[in-house]
């Protein structure tokens, strides 16, 4: 078997050096001097400073060349660039070669998952999520960690099992695409208002308040578009969830904080090196919950701020005043 990943980004590339260790592994950068560091170099500076790369990995900038003899395509690249690259990278994949996506987001506008954009421009190909509660700074220094590929097809998730598998990284299996997908997309959402609390001193009590009511949040709407109710206890949901809500290396944990000094989104957008989905995704998740009769109290509020200019003490105060009911309910 031999992979291609399509995307240097941090993960991108963590993923890609899990590979190599596996399998032929190319990586494809769209910047020519990110892929020339990486052949002549072993690093990636931008993304992955301090760490060195794996002699077996190739990269090029020549999206033919990475797809063309790919067995298996993976593709890291942010959601809301996710539907034109792989129509860049659609007329050089082989017919039935599956295709893993990296993305944690859904697109504006359509509000699909990645995989269902997957059938929608390579048709015939098995599509599958990787995800879980993965920092690709830990991972690619070697810290135990834990992934899910979220794939129909239990035969060939199975089979991919063994190309990201290694070391200390365990990678599970299942056949729940829709949960995996909807929890590593919905708890970006979430890790922003974790942020939030963090920077505004809110305390413990609060942070895990915040964090389980907002699994309670994106279980009940992911169950509501089809997800598996066990799916956002694992790794894609819970997993994940934690991982980005306590880690400093959280971009959407970041985010929050810097709205939590005041700061606005725009300005901590040009600030930032890498995407947060997060910040698009709050958008569609008010649009999903509304469509499917689901309250979402947590998100709507971390909405509130990212497009509506509430203030970060205002909305903590805000789900602070809302009248408690059932625990098992959203709200």
């Amino acid at each position: 078997m031999r992979a291609a990943v399509i995307g240097a980004g941090s993960w991108g590339t963590t993923v890609a050096t899990l590979a190599s260790r596996n399998v032929p592994t190319i990586l494809w950068a769209r910047r020519p001097e990110v892929a020339k560091e990486i052949v002549e170099h072993r690093a990636n500076r931008r993304y992955l400073p301090d760490h060195v790369l794996p002699e077996a990995l190739e990269a090029t900038s020549d999206l033919e060349e990475a797809a063309r003899d790919a067995d298996l395509l993976v593709v890291a690249v942010p959601s809301h660039g996710f539907r034109q690259t792989l129509e860049a990278v659609a007329p050089h994949v082989r017919p039935w070669v599956p295709v893993v996506s990296l993305s944690k987001g859904l697109e504006q506008g359509s509000m699909l998952r990645m995989t269902q954009i997957v059938d929608q421009v390579l048709p015939g190909h098995p599509a599958g999520v990787l995800t879980g509660p993965n920092l690709a700074q830990e991972i690619i220094g070697g810290h135990a960690a834990a992934s899910v590929i979220g794939m129909q097809d239990l035969v060939v998730a199975e089979a991919l099992q063994d190309v990201f598998s290694g070391g200390l990284f365990r990678v599970y299996t299942n056949h729940d695409v829709v949960g995996c997908e909807l929890g590593g997309a919905l708890k970006n959402v979430i890790a922003i208002a974790t942020g939030m609390a963090q920077a505004l001193s809110v305390g413990d009590n609060t942070r895990a308040m915040v964090i389980t009511r907002g699994l309670a949040e994106l279980t009940h709407l992911g169950v509501a578009m089809g997800g598996e109710p066990a799916t956002f206890a694992g790794l894609a949901g819970l997993g994940d969830l934690l991982a980005t809500c306590m880690s400093p290396q959280s971009r959407n944990r970041h985010v929050g904080e810097q709205l939590g000094m005041g700061r606005k989104i725009d300005a901590i957008i040009a600030d930032m090196n890498m995407v947060a989905e997060g910040v698009k995704t709050a958008a569609v998740v008010m649009e999903l919950a509304k469509r499917h009769g689901v309250e979402m109290p947590v998100s709507e509020e971390i909405y509130a701020v990212l497009y509506q200019g509430r203030d970060a003490g205002d909305a903590y105060r805000g789900l602070q005043g809302r009248k408690a009911g059932h625990e098992r309910d959203s709200g």
